[in-house]
């Protein structure tokens, strides 16, 4: 079942993150989902089966300055390791698609690491219709 996340899925988001690859105690998790939770422009949806998390997706809408157009922007997509394959992945990026068309948003993109471990998470972005077009950089600030 694919519904909104709440507060009571903290400990199951925290454990996703870390199939992400970004470890996360429940305390760091509770703090985020709160932020997330209190802002509008935030969505985050979960995949629930026999009262387990196996994967969740959060967006943001945006705004464009060089087009009068949104987009919703793919912050966070994982599902459980031992399940990917099984279209849960699949489900959660459409009902995002959902999401978007109903916030009038054009285009939805996502970033995803260039390390050899995503090699199989950008074959499967490829198939569902999304075209790498641009390079991301980050700056640290203190």
């Amino acid at each position: 079942m694919i519904r909104a996340a709440t507060k009571q899925d903290i400990p199951g988001l925290a454990q996703l993150m870390g199939e992400l690859g970004y470890p996360t105690d429940i305390n760091e998790m509770e703090y985020r989902l709160s932020n997330i939770l209190s802002n509008n422009a935030y969505q985050t949806y979960v995949y629930e089966e026999d009262e387990k998390l196996l994967g969740m997706i959060g967006m943001i809408l945006c705004y464009r300055f060089e087009k009068s157009e949104s987009y919703i922007r793919v912050v966070a997509f994982v599902v459980n390791s031992e399940l990917r394959g099984k279209g849960i992945g699949s489900m959660l990026l459409e009902e995002a698609e959902n999401w978007a068309k109903k916030q009038g948003a054009k285009m939805v993109t996502l970033n995803s690491g260039n390390r050899i471990e995503r090699n199989d998470a950008h074959q499967y972005y490829i198939r569902r219709g999304f075209e790498g077009k641009a390079t991301g950089f980050y700056k640290q600030l203190d």
